[in-house]
């Protein structure tokens, strides 16, 4: 069954820089967790999706194998050259059988991990939540990392009443990679997604999930899309923007304006450019 969209993972220096800034482009932020590794995050969540804001707070506790490696110290090598998306992730129904698969078409990067950590609910108390992940790795993006998700305690993770934001953000329409040549990336991402079916055209190559699409596009298809240069690929395919599905374009607009954000109109989508969103492409278009 093909996998859908859960999050992408935004890398900054500045944890709290970014947790203001999304709140003024008008998100709901959720509030600072702790990684036993030494990263911190902020969630902006959605319905069964979300956005993860991370930074390297604490470097000497990234030790070790597993997680720690596979996403502690990917995201401290990330942040050592670039600030911006490093790593799209799919929700996964058993984590063991994503390794399995990805194994099986060459593009495991570990066996099945797990681990567990406190989360902070919006009255203050803690709750414990927990994740099983499968790694999987594209030779020709060594910059961008990929892994599945599953949730062992949803009920404490996902919330409703941090799912509202003032700019009418409903959810992730689609994670946008740049690279050289899109083809290139058109057996990983069947393997990844578990689609056959991709769509491949003269701006690169789309594959659908259930939830939300991936798309890889070259420097120029980028820009034409997106008003905004690509990121740097001389080091492979980036992860480039995020797309956003915004139930009320108008008044997202209006949000973004409130809050003196630098905002493009492209192909009716209000683009945030890098430059103002650390690095990272937020592209809102019409649910």
């Amino acid at each position: 069954m093909p996998r859908g969209l859960d999050h992408i993972v935004h890398a900054v220096h500045d944890l709290d820089a970014a947790a203001a800034l999304y709140r003024r482009l008008g998100f709901t932020v959720g509030a600072r967790n702790r990684h036993p590794w030494g990263t911190h995050n902020h969630i902006v969540q959605f319905s069964g999706c979300f956005i993860e804001l991370l930074a390297v707070a604490e470097p000497d506790q990234i030790k070790g194998e597993g997680v720690p490696a596979l996403f502690g110290r990917f995201n401290q090598s990330f942040l050592e050259t670039h600030e911006g998306l490093s790593m799209l992730v799919l929700e996964s129904s058993d984590a063991a059988v994503d390794a399995a698969t990805f194994s099986a078409a060459g593009i495991a990067a570990s066996a099945p991990v797990s681990f567990e950590r406190e989360a902070q609910k919006p009255d203050g108390s803690t709750v414990r939540v927990g994740f099983s992940l499968a790694f999987a790795r594209d030779a020709l993006a060594p910059e961008a990392g990929f892994f599945t998700c599953r949730q062992h305690y949803p009920e404490n993770f996902w919330n409703p009443a941090v799912q509202q934001h003032a700019n009418t953000a409903t959810g992730l329409a689609g994670g946008v990679l740049a690279a050289e040549n899109p083809s290139d990336h058109h057996i990983f991402l069947s393997a990844f997604v578990g689609e056959r079916e991709l769509l491949a055209t003269s701006t690169g190559v789309t594959v659908t999930t259930p939830r939300g699409e991936i798309q890889v596009m070259d420097p120029a298809a980028f820009a034409s899309h997106f008003g905004t240069p690509a990121p740097d690929i001389a080091g492979g395919a980036r992860l480039a923007a995020i797309r956003l599905a915004a139930g009320d374009l108008t008044k997202a607009g209006v949000i973004l304006g409130q809050a003196g954000i630098l905002v493009a109109e492209r192909m009716g989508r209000l683009v945030v450019p890098p430059s103002a969103a650390i690095g990272a492409t937020l592209a809102f278009e019409a649910a």
